[in-house]
């Protein structure tokens, strides 16, 4: 086979592949062959082919076509191969660059958060943290993103191991405030710290969810009540909810 005539055949082979994918219940041979527009023939070749290796299977019932599990197997694998910090990076630094201030990466662990990324963006600001180390989660945006979308047994088991210890005087210590706090926080789709883990340091945070929908990290901006004024916390909500949106694609999440 000519090398011009290879690379058709495998780009109408990814064009079935592409439209069968659009078909929940399969799809046959003739509107296949009308769609992309080539004969029945050479559509029944490529088919029997990616039959062959996996990648679609036909209805022995209703002789439709439809994808095969071998999608499921390669999706399973890339899933697992993704790297959290890899794929969050550009966004994290998108944001940097937006607001100048203090970014921040978290993963949930046993009842707390793990700083995996710090960004310190071009303004000074002092914060106590920093990569590798460990924060509660009712006192930091961070940990109030994953917590609202935690099950709420879990949520209780966190509270009943760690408590409501206060960093500052603004920090949540009655467990009713904080759930009504949660809830909030899952109605507008972030989470706010107004100085209740440091004095002096506001933040506003998003959620990250994987290709199971389960929460399991949240990216933070962070920067001094004189510059995170409410006016700016405003204009931040819209831009880091698309980007909370947009690392959790790159995890596989689909919203439905």
């Amino acid at each position: 086979m000519r090398e011009d005539s290879f690379v058709k055949s495998v780009s109408r082979a990814l064009q079935i592949v592409d439209m069968v994918s659009n078909y929940r219940h399969g799809v046959g041979v003739t509107e296949i062959a009308k769609q992309i527009g080539i004969h029945k023939s050479s559509v029944y070749r490529l088919l029997s082919t990616l039959v062959e290796h996996g990648y679609i299977e036909q209805d022995e019932e209703t002789e439709r076509y439809k994808l095969g599990y071998k999608f499921l197997e390669m999706s399973s694998k890339l899933l697992e191969s993704i790297d959290l910090r890899k794929e969050a990076k550009p966004y994290l630094r998108e944001l940097e660059q937006m607001t100048n201030e203090v970014v921040h990466l978290v993963v949930y662990d046993q009842g707390e958060v793990i700083y995996i990324e710090k960004l310190d963006g071009n303004e000074t600001l002092r914060m106590h943290s920093k990569v590798g180390k460990r924060a509660p989660m009712h006192c930091t945006a961070v940990g109030k993103a994953i917590l609202a979308h935690l099950p709420k047994h879990v949520v209780m088991d966190i509270l009943e191991r760690k408590g409501l210890p206060p960093h500052t005087d603004y920090t949540i210590t009655e467990r009713e405030v904080l759930f009504h706090e949660l809830e909030c926080v899952r109605k507008r789709g972030y989470a706010l710290d107004l100085e209740e883990n440091e004095y002096g340091i506001r933040c506003v945070a998003v959620p990250i969810f994987d290709h199971t929908k389960q929460v399991i990290a949240a990216v933070s901006v962070s920067g001094p009540t004189i510059r995170m004024t409410d006016e700016r916390l405003e204009q931040l909500y819209v831009q880091m909810k698309k980007i909370g949106k947009q690392i959790s694609e790159r995890l596989g999440y689909r919203s439905c």
